[in-house]
């Protein structure tokens, strides 16, 4: 009966989150209607819980509760904080454009750097723009996911990038969330078209401002790739320790593409990264890695469903936790061949390293083969660090904390080095040492 009634108060509160940011939120014509149905979708399935198969694992009405009030708009002293924040992360060479607490700032983003073959617009400007009607519907779908319900209703700005066909963006393209509040929540939709044979990278990080704490970030990015296009798309999570990261990528691909993607996690109190990639065209391949970097009690949940529609397809995974403390990292790895395709080759792996008797480490890695003639595997093995090998590089003069690092770097080396740009894995990298240095 508890139970009952702690879903019901919770509901409640959200409702009353909702209506409170409705006139805050950016939408002409249809768009209202749009975010009403999808709060609705939301409301009917609430918080996502544990009764959820996608959620066994992460438990959002035990672990969080209640959703926060909507974010304010960033005042001038926020914006000078973010500045600072997003200047820290900074990729090398990227075109950074910035998102302060789930606003675009375009004073603080390098929109004079912008190659000509890419366009960027808010999306504020695209769904108060009522000839982007159909743009703002596609924008605003939402999926039988609560959380992406939820985003779609709520979301208040983000980017829509587009690069047409044919042409390829020679600088990454860096999105930074920056969080500046305390005890509130942003919403943040992000859309990338990339046309038939175009190619591009894009990063986005996600960062506290100095003094920022108990937010919560529920964040979706929606990506159609054309034909013989290519995206390669990395994600960094450095929330505030006390933190709640939703990340969710919606990813369809036409034929003869190329998907390169990479998430890491490294920071925040309840991270889940949920990606759902549709390889919809014949020859296309994919690479999804990913890596979770777990220390204090952080829970960090990486969630993957690769839905193989069409016959001729390759989709490889690799995933890789270092648990320590009291952290708990989370792997769900789903692989579905629909009936018709053949010649599928799909293959996932994932390892956990756990440091300390505290540590877990659940991974649920699926098939769901509906198709013959495909060659499809999966594989989950979790351990301690390897105590022969330990003592070898102990023998060579290393001291226990550098035979540790060392061994660490070298087991989330391989998903990292799957990134194709050096300049980026440089980067990833970069942020995993931060996060070795600092527990070490």
């Amino acid at each position: 009966m508890k139970q009952v009634s702690a879903k019901a108060d919770t509901e409640r509160a959200t409702g009353d989150v909702f209506a409170a940011a409705r006139g805050r939120l950016p939408g002409a014509g249809p768009i209202p209607q749009i975010r009403a149905r999808a709060f609705d979708v939301y409301k009917r399935a609430g918080l996502p819980h544990g009764g959820m198969e996608d959620w066994k694992y992460t438990d959002l009405r035990a672990l969080i509760g209640e959703v926060l009030p909507l974010a304010p708009q960033p005042d001038a002293e926020a914006l000078v904080r973010a500045k600072a924040s997003a200047k820290q992360v900074a990729a090398d060479q990227a075109i950074k454009l910035v998102l302060v607490d789930g606003i675009f700032a375009p004073e603080l983003s390098d929109l004079g750097r912008l190659e000509n073959e890419v366009v960027v617009r808010s999306l504020r400007e695209v769904l108060e723009n009522s000839v982007s009607g159909a743009m703002a519907g596609l924008m605003l779908s939402t999926t039988s996911d609560s959380a992406i319900s939820l985003n779609a209703a709520m979301a208040t700005d983000g980017l829509v990038i587009t690069v047409a066909e044919g042409n390829a963006v020679k600088r990454p393209i860096q999105i930074v969330h920056v969080a500046t509040g305390l005890s509130v929540s942003t919403y943040t939709r992000s859309y990338l078209q990339l046309g038939n044979g175009a190619h591009a990278a894009v990063v986005e990080s996600f960062v506290p401002a100095e003094g920022a704490s108990g937010y919560q970030t529920n964040d979706a990015t929606i990506a159609l790739v054309g034909d013989e296009a290519s995206l390669s798309h990395i994600r960094v999570a450095a929330a505030a320790s006390d933190a709640v990261n939703i990340s969710s990528a919606i990813i369809a691909a036409g034929t003869r593409a190329k998907l390169d993607l990479f998430s890491m996690t490294c920071s925040g109190s309840i991270s889940r990264y949920q990606g759902f990639i549709t390889l919809a065209g014949e020859g296309t391949k994919l690479s999804a890695n990913g890596v979770n970097l777990v220390r204090h009690k952080l829970h960090a949940d990486t969630t993957i469903v690769v839905d193989h529609a069409v016959p001729h397809c390759t989709s490889r995974e690799k995933f890789r936790a270092v648990i320590d403390d009291c952290g708990r990292s989370v792997f769900q790895g789903r692989i579905v061949v629909r009936p018709g395709a053949r010649k599928t080759d799909a293959a996932l792996t994932t390892r956990a390293l756990l440091l300390s008797d505290q540590a877990e480490a659940d991974s649920k890695p699926e098939l769901e083969i509906l198709a013959d003639d495909v060659t499809c595997g999966h594989g989950a093995t979790s351990g301690a660090l390897d105590d022969t090998l330990l003592f070898y590089l102990r023998a060579r003069g290393l001291s226990e904390k550098d035979a540790q690092t060392l061994l660490i770097k070298a087991f989330i080396g391989e998903p990292i080095e799957e990134i194709t740009s050096e300049n980026l894995r440089d980067f990833v990298t970069a942020q995993a040492e931060h996060w070795l240095q600092a527990g070490r």
